[in-house]
């Protein structure tokens, strides 16, 4: 059985404050994007993780085994799978690959060991994995609260395009949040994206860009500032970092300006991905 995972990016993202636990209250637009990991998992004698990329860890630091061991935990499952990741989405980059892939194995696990869980279930499961696991669940554009767990859905249909660029220096989302703690930060308005969306607003989209992590996020890394200015150079309407970085992504109607910029960054060899904007549930679907 075979699972996409898929990225996200955040259109808005607000640093509410620190609470008394050391976590921070956020609020957030998360969506999903057509950018994704392929995930294949089956029944065997024992559990086992191949990758595609050998910096990443096959052990219980792998949100996927992690995944597998609380589901099996949780619903006293005595099945064993052998999973084989094919990795795209990078590590350290805002766009909870790591997430979405612990989602995609709670998901199938649910299937093939017909669990029959519910939505709410299996997000219950995912929070014991990581704060984005709950939203990659989903998969669903949403307005999203606290560490990551208040998930409100919403539809949308926007029309753009964007273009992902990551600087090859990741961002340590501790040490930006230590930052931001110590800075007077910007606090954008999640709402105001919300409603743009739904209403297919472009220009209400473009105003409502904002990351409360960003100027935080360039101290540490400052290459997402050149990669912020470069997509504004090339024209791009709005430009954002999304999450703790360092991916950034620029988001633009024009498709010969999509394509002469992606021609411009393969040259330069910075070129994450291009990609419309997805919302609906179809990568759910086995592949």
């Amino acid at each position: 059985m075979k699972e996409r995972a898929y990225a996200k990016i955040n259109l808005c993202l607000d640093v509410v404050g620190k609470r008394e636990d050391g976590y921070h209250d956020l609020k957030m637009i998360m969506v999903p994007i057509n950018f994704y990991d392929v995930l294949e998992m089956e029944f065997a004698e024992e559990t086992t993780l191949e990758l595609n990329r050998d910096y990443l860890p096959i052990n219980d630091k792998n949100t996927i085994i992690k995944a597998i061991h609380i589901m099996q935990e949780r619903y006293n499952i005595e099945e064993e799978f052998r999973c084989r990741l094919e990795k795209h989405i990078p590590t350290r980059a805002g766009l909870a690959g790591g997430s979405a892939d612990a989602a995609a194995a709670i998901r199938m696990i649910n299937r093939m060991c017909n669990l029959h869980l519910t939505k709410d279930e299996m997000i219950a499961a995912g929070k014991e994995v990581g704060a984005d696991v709950p939203f990659c669940i989903l998969n669903r554009p949403a307005f999203v609260e606290g560490i990551g767990e208040k998930i409100t859905t919403f539809s949308c249909n926007p029309d753009f395009y964007l273009l992902l660029i990551k600087p090859r220096k990741g961002v340590s989302t501790a040490e930006a949040f230590h930052i931001v703690d110590e800075q007077e930060g910007i606090h954008p308005d999640c709402k105001a994206m919300q409603k743009a969306l739904e209403y297919n607003d472009y220009d209400g989209i473009i105003a409502s860009l904002g990351n409360s992590m960003e100027n935080a996020a360039m101290t540490l890394v400052p290459e997402i500032r050149k990669a912020k200015q470069d997509l504004l150079e090339l024209g791009f309407d709005g430009v954002l970092m999304s999450g703790s970085g360092s991916t950034v992504f620029g988001i633009t109607r024009d498709v010969e300006l999509l394509d002469s910029s992606t021609d411009v960054l393969k040259r330069r060899d910075t070129l994450l991905e291009r990609q419309p904007y997805i919302h609906d549930e179809s990568c759910l679907h086995e592949i």
